[in-house]
């Protein structure tokens, strides 16, 4: 199992090795899609991506701000919400119940849990309530990977109901720490990435937008195909900077008439 922090840094070291010189973290990390599908809010995205320690954040308060982002974003065929009605009959509980967990948590927060460096200058450790039934890690039976385990309270039950209505099987998504969250949402990127690095047109294409490569050959070896690639990137790479300093020379022309 990787720890959480080191395996986010760890993705994010790989994308940033795989973006290459044309490209920024900005043109390929949205932003506004990893929140919507890690259920990190953005703010808190932009400090995980910035390499930044987030908020600290009571976990039952996660969980249900969490459901709230579920029927926000992952709605019908017919672009309306589920209804509580609907999630709650699918693990058989009642719509009051999950209207009245959503409702009270939303309507009196609890206050902010102290972060681990207050808690450590306080020479405390930091403790996990019990309602919030994260007191140890398992293995799931389908990765491999740990993940918080759950007691038989009420809460672990409706968040594995929950997690089987939108997942198909509970999978820890509701409770799950920001940096997992995004890590496991950054994946995605990753392969893209990977296989951009597989593919040199692949590269060009999303890189310069070049569509096709005209070659007088009937077919490129895969060690030519890279040396011809590698070469128009380069060529490509110097255009587009001659034109940035082409624009720049203009404007301050403009300027000084």
């Amino acid at each position: 199992m990787r720890e959480t922090r080191p395996a986010l840094a760890e993705t994010l070291s790989r994308i940033g090795s795989l973006i290459g010189d044309g490209r920024s973290h900005d043109d390929v990390l949205d932003v506004e899609q990893l929140s919507n599908e890690s259920g990190v809010p953005r703010d808190v995205v932009r400090m995980l991506l910035d390499g930044e320690e987030p908020p600290a954040e009571d976990i039952t308060d996660r969980i249900v701000r969490r459901i709230v982002h579920l029927r926000e974003t992952r709605l019908r065929p017919d672009g309306t919400r589920h209804s509580y009605d609907e999630i709650a009959a699918s693990y058989g509980a009642s719509r009051a119940s999950l209207s009245n967990l959503v409702n009270s948590r939303r309507k009196t927060p609890s206050p902010q849990m102290p972060s681990r460096q207050a808690l450590s200058r306080q020479g405390l450790s930091e403790q996990v309530p019990s309602e919030q039934m994260l007191s140890e890690q398992v293995p799931s039976q389908q990765t491999g990977e740990r993940r918080p385990a759950r007691s038989g309270g009420p809460l672990a039950s409706t968040q594995a109901g929950i997690e089987t209505f939108f997942f198909g099987q509970p999978n820890g998504w509701l409770s799950a720490e920001p940096q997992t969250s995004l890590d496991n949402a950054l994946q995605s990127v990753l392969h893209g990435l990977e296989r951009e690095a597989a593919d040199p047109m692949a590269r060009l294409r999303c890189t310069h937008g070049l569509r096709e490569l005209a070659a007088r050959a009937p077919q490129l070896a895969e060690e030519e195909l890279q040396l011809v690639t590698d070469w128009i990137d380069t060529i490509l790479q110097r255009r587009n900077a001659q034109r940035v300093r082409g624009s720049g020379s203009d404007s301050s022309h403009t300027e000084g008439h």
